[in-house]
């Protein structure tokens, strides 16, 4: 999101430099360019003059001190100023979710048709149950589209949380007082109530969701709202805002489009934090939000701390150790490891989920590939390691002219993509023989050097916060 923000910065990074100091003069060039990019992202004109207000007086006199340029210096004023405004300055406690209540928890979503709220019921509902390990009950009071409550039903199977039934011709109250009776009868610690959105903003809609919220004096009543709604997300969150009382937002869609001024505007214009975030279609792409790590990917200095949780979640540690004690013992790296490898690599979601939580000057070559084909190269290659026997697997140099033609053909594919995955094959277990004996800290030294190489912001991790 804001990869136009990015480019600007870091052409403005490269310019800047030789001064001692930030001036008026050499920072108006700079803030022309983020005053420019916010508005191309469509942020909302309000949000965008406090923005660069509040940079301006915090860079002017500012000293450039150690290895650090004039637009380096002031890029980490941007990075500050940025956290603030979408949600730095609120407190921890009012960031987390609220559950400490009489159980059920109910939480109420609310927000346009098409946001995303079903969708983010299941992946709420998943984050629930596996990181706060509550019971979950979810319900649809949205009688006008059988599908979103046959999409409800389906997405609570999928996180492994109950499903209360609904159906159309039901009134939207009858459903929430016989969901909430359910769940009290049967010891839920969370209800979330997914409501009836409509293209726009009217006043049944508003009046329907302002009555059930009455009733159900939920423990948190959350607007989902989608991240590329640009402009017209500050007149959609000011009427829930005025109409219900909102406890906190969740942005939805986050990696559907490069313009992510939501994520600035929402935050300012409700006075609510944002609270989560959602990526993609898959139930995992949910996460808490943070507007630190948030600025900075949005700075394209990306979000390690998010990258190293996803992959904490995702890789098996004991696995990993297992190989790690085989790799130190001498014992050789098979193809039964390397399979094992790849499955975990599929464990860790979308590529570019991952992708957009690499600092910018990584992204450019990783993004050449898409979700799709990165999918697809990893099923054709676990096809083809599955055509092998145990035995090849486990002594891969048995692998000549006669077997490569079996495995092909089991799998579907040609010899020259047997040749190519035992190519990759090999060149990974050279690296852990180079880890094995000790090369591991002159491998990092040079893939230090090659992201140096690779330009971009260079030096933003010295930025203090």
């Amino acid at each position: 999101m804001l990869d136009n923000l990015s480019a600007r910065l870091a052409r403005i990074v490269k310019t800047m430099r030789g001064q001692a100091r930030l001036t008026e003069e050499n920072t108006r060039d700079m803030l022309r360019e983020v005053r420019l990019a916010l508005l191309e992202a469509d942020v909302a004109l309000p949000v965008v003059r406090e923005l660069v207000n509040s940079i301006k007086q915090k860079a002017l006199g500012e000293e450039v001190v150690g290895n650090l340029n004039p637009g380096q210096a002031l890029v980490g004023v941007v990075e500050r100023e940025l956290t603030r405004i979408i949600g730095g300055d609120v407190p921890e406690a009012e960031r987390t979710i609220r559950l400490a209540v009489q159980p059920p928890a109910v939480i109420l979503l609310a927000g346009l048709q098409g946001a995303g709220k079903t969708t983010t019921a299941g992946k709420l509902a998943k984050w629930l149950n596996e990181n706060q390990k509550k019971k979950v009950l979810t319900v649809s009071a949205d009688v006008y589209r059988p599908a979103a409550i046959d999409q409800l039903k389906t997405v609570s199977a999928q996180a492994q949380a109950d499903f209360f039934p609904s159906h159309v011709g039901q009134k939207p109250l009858d459903i929430a007082r016989d969901a909430l009776d359910h769940a009290k009868r049967h010891f839920y610690d969370v209800l979330i109530v997914d409501t009836a959105g409509r293209l726009a903003i009217d006043e049944a809609m508003m009046q329907e969701v302002s009555d059930l919220a009455r009733f159900l004096n939920p423990a948190e009543t959350l607007f989902v709202i989608d991240a590329m709604l640009g402009q017209d997300a500050v007149n959609t969150a000011k009427a829930f805002n005025e109409r219900l009382n909102l406890t906190g937002v969740i942005l939805t869609k986050l990696d559907g489009d490069s313009r992510g001024g939501a994520a600035l505007s929402v935050r300012m214009v409700t006075g609510k934090p944002i609270k989560f975030v959602g990526m993609g279609e898959k139930l995992t792409g949910f996460e808490e939000f943070n507007p630190q790590q948030m600025a900075g990917r949005i700075l394209g200095m990306g979000d390690i701390v998010a990258l190293v949780k996803d992959v904490q979640k995702s890789v098996d540690i004991a696995e990993a150790h297992k190989l790690a004690q085989k790799i130190k013992s001498g014992d050789r790296f098979d193809l039964e490891d390397f399979r094992a490898q790849i499955q975990q690599m599929r464990n860790m979601g979308s590529l570019s989920n991952l992708i957009d939580k690499l600092p910018a000057q990584f992204q450019e070559a990783a993004s050449k590939v898409n979700d799709k084909d990165a999918d697809r190269m990893i099923r054709r290659t676990e096809g083809i390691i599955n055509s092998m026997t145990p035995k090849e697997r486990r002594n891969p140099d048995l692998i000549k002219a006669s077997r490569k033609r079996r495995i092909a053909a089991g799998a579907g594919v040609s010899v020259q993509e047997v040749n190519r995955l035992l190519k990759q094959f090999e060149q990974t277990r050279d690296m852990m023989k180079k880890m094995k004996s000790g090369g591991l800290s002159r491998m990092m030294r040079a893939l230090g050097g090659m992201g140096r190489g690779l330009g971009g912001f260079g030096g933003f991790g010295g930025f203090g916060r």
